[in-house]
């Protein structure tokens, strides 16, 4: 009886210290912790997905993904409310407009900067992903940034052996458009989880040398990650490309 009265009264307390401390939750067998605020640093570090880019260039990793990324820190979308308005024309408006000068063509150097038309300065990171998908939320929350409610534009410089013909395969939460050499290819439009080869191109042409593939990706509340690699006619990953910051 008095181990029952000893286990009611902990429980007790237990409840008062909770109701007394909302911002903490109890995780079931574990330790008490923080709830995690989306503007700030969150528990993982930033390293632990991503690396800077080295010089040298890379290659995509075996299944073919590409990991090597110019990514702008996030232009901030804190009127998008819910991901079910990414339709085909709000996408095509949003996501070919022109933020910054040079939005459309430039190739930037790790650490070159972005003036948005409302003269917020944005910075480009250069960085290599430890997954095959990049994940966005973990870049912008681990620099602090808005991790959510926001559009992240991607570039990355695609070094092909010849003339190759293959399509584009990209995944991406949410909503994304992506561009080869400055021709659109793709548009993964809607509400969307990210998968692999959730959307393919139809076939286009890796020209011998120096092509330049651009991302724009969209989403509000939640995680927001991608996924882009190139497929053969055959749809076999193409892995004999070299990918670098220049």
């Amino acid at each position: 009886m008095r181990r029952l009265t000893l286990i009611a009264a902990i429980a007790c307390c237990s409840m008062l210290s909770a109701q007394n401390n909302p911002g903490r939750v109890q995780e079931q067998g574990g330790p008490v912790n923080p709830v995690f605020d989306k503007y700030t640093q969150p528990d993982v570090s930033f390293d632990v997905y991503f690396t800077t880019a080295g010089s040298k260039a890379a290659a995509p990793d075996e299944k073919g993904f590409i990991r090597r990324w110019a990514l702008l820190e996030p232009i901030a979308k804190p009127e998008i409310r819910s991901n079910t308005i990414f339709t085909d024309s709000y996408l095509k408006e949003e996501l070919n407009k022109e933020y910054f000068e040079n939005q459309f063509t430039v190739v930037p150097k790790d650490g070159d900067q972005a003036v948005l038309s409302n003269n917020t300065t944005l910075k480009w990171h250069w960085v290599d992903s430890k997954r095959f998908n990049v994940k966005l939320y973990r870049f912008a929350s681990g620099l602090k940034l808005r991790p959510t409610e926001a559009l992240f534009l991607a570039v990355t410089v695609i070094n092909a052996p010849k003339d190759m013909t293959v399509r584009l395969s990209a995944g991406s939460n949410s909503a994304s458009m992506w561009w080869v050499n400055g021709s659109q290819v793709l548009l993964l439009s809607g509400d969307r989880r990210m998968v692999a080869d959730d959307g393919v191109s139809k076939a286009i042409t890796l020209k011998k040398g120096r092509n330049i593939v651009r991302g724009a990706i969209i989403n509000g509340p939640g995680m927001s990650d991608f996924c882009v690699r190139f497929l053969d006619m055959d749809g076999k990953p193409v892995t004999n490309l070299k990918v670098s910051n220049k």
